[in-house]
């Protein structure tokens, strides 16, 4: 939908959220009075007071005018911010603000219908029916809190036309049914009764339904994960497979080299740049087995039963630069907690934090490491003083392929897979950043049971 074609959209488009749902029914209210209005005055020839009905729909058409246009506003803010986003997704940006504007919109409703009714014969008038439509449409539309403030509204209008109203003999019903007093009372009492099931059973109702589209966006959300995952595990296992062929040719005419050239008389400089061939080699098939590991591909690998401080040293082994990298010592009893997990994936999930922490802070920088117990989770902290993350950032992190690295220095999917190895034994990262002050990563893994089961 574009702004150009905005007002025809209003009428005709209520998949664009519920602020597009209230403009529209608002607008159906206004010709439905007006339609009312001159059906009673021109063919009933009610006498009925022109002025103040037409006034009231005027409020009501001029509020649906200005809504309109402010949600146009929104409509336009949050395109020019998030244009990828699909349309539905725009109207819950401002969620605080939307729902603020319509509950006020409807209390306005409830308001100018019970002056109308007012003037139209009070609750003789059969149109007073109207305020379980207000009700109910609260109910779907609005917070529960807003919902009964509305219903408790609604009951105090109604409550209002039994005793006071200007009767209009041509829309009424006969004044008679309301003179006595246990009539009035049995109105009031069902009026209430009426107003409180509705409302009740469309806010749980609703509540329900929200419940459910939330769970059902969660389950798309991981099957989309695991949709990703399985592709990049392919891809790890495949680029395993076909570079360890190449892998094992180079390393085999390395060796062969060293053999030829210990009988030659060469610059130390050649047997140094051998070694380091021989050493690159091996980090490279290193990095393979990682990477399938991070992916995910962990049928292959054992569940260790260990303890938090030989995590962290089984951590340590693969990290460049270790003096830059502060551990701080917890209590025995958090050291020695134990732990059931394949440790290397894990241990290679944390090491990417900090490498991520270390890069983030620049050549001199250090990052720490702290343990503790939280209910029953083991908690580690991996805290850097890098530049941190703003809001957009921290809202995209564990996005594969996502990355704020220059160009050559990361794919994006370091944080993504070790979100997935935590994830799998039941735990969660937690990012706390703030610009130019750091990051702290909280990581999340739930203690051994008792009697570690065997995978």
């Amino acid at each position: 939908m574009t702004t150009q074609n905005w007002p025809v959209s209003l009428l005709f488009s209520p998949r664009l959220g519920t602020s597009i749902w209230l403009l529209q029914l608002r607008w159906m209210a206004v010709l439905g009075q007006l339609i009312t209005i001159a059906a009673a005055w021109g063919v009933l020839k009610a006498a009925l007071p022109l002025g103040p009905l037409l006034a009231l729909i005027g409020l009501t058409a001029g509020t649906n005018l200005a809504y309109g246009f402010w949600l146009r506003h929104i409509r336009q803010t949050v395109s020019q911010a998030a244009a990828p986003a699909a349309e539905d997704a725009i109207w819950h940006v401002a969620p605080k603000r939307t729902y603020g504007a319509a509950s006020l919109l409807m209390v306005l409703d409830i308001g100018t219908l019970t002056a109308m009714l007012y003037f139209t014969g009070g609750a003789t008038n059969p149109f007073t029916l109207f305020f379980f439509v207000n009700v109910a449409v609260g109910g779907v539309i609005l917070q529960p809190r807003w919902a009964w403030t509305l219903t408790a509204l609604a009951i105090f209008g109604y409550s209002f036309l039994l005793r006071f109203y200007l009767p209009v003999e041509a829309l009424t019903l006969q004044d008679s049914q309301l003179a006595h007093p246990i009539t009035t009372v049995g109105m009031l009492v069902a009026f209430v009764t009426c107003a409180v099931v509705i409302t009740f059973f469309v806010t749980q109702t609703a509540g329900e339904l929200t419940r459910q589209q939330q769970q059902l966006r969660k389950v798309e959300e991981d099957r989309v994960r695991h949709r990703q995952l399985e592709g990049l595990t392919t891809l790890a296992a495949g680029a395993a497979h076909e570079l360890a062929t190449p892998l094992s040719t180079i390393d085999v005419v390395v060796r062969e080299l060293s053999r030829h050239l210990e009988e030659c008389q060469t610059p130390p400089s050649v047997a140094k740049d051998l070694s380091l061939i021989d050493g690159e080699l091996e980090s490279c098939r290193q990095i393979l087995m990682r990477m399938r590991a991070a992916a995910g591909d962990q049928s292959g690998q054992s569940w260790d039963h260990t303890t938090v401080e030989d995590l962290i040293d089984a951590t340590l082994e693969g990290v460049r630069d270790p003096h830059r990298v502060d551990v701080v010592d917890g209590p025995e009893n958090v050291e020695q907690q134990a732990l059931w997990l394949p440790q290397e994936a894990v241990a290679q999930a944390i090491r990417n934090l900090i490498h991520n922490g270390l890069d983030a802070g620049g050549e001199e920088s250090r990052v720490r490491i702290a343990t503790r117990l939280d209910a029953d989770d083991v908690v580690l902290e991996i805290t850097d003083r890098g530049a941190g993350m703003s809001s957009d950032v921290l809202g995209r992190i564990g996005e594969p392929f996502f990355t704020t690295k220059e160009p050559g220095r990361g794919m994006g999917l370091g944080l993504y897979l070790t979100r997935n190895v935590i994830s799998r034994l039941g735990g969660k990262m937690e990012f706390n950043s703030r610009t130019d002050r750091g990051t702290m990563v909280s990581v999340r893994i739930p203690k051994a049971p008792e009697q570690p089961q065997p995978q």
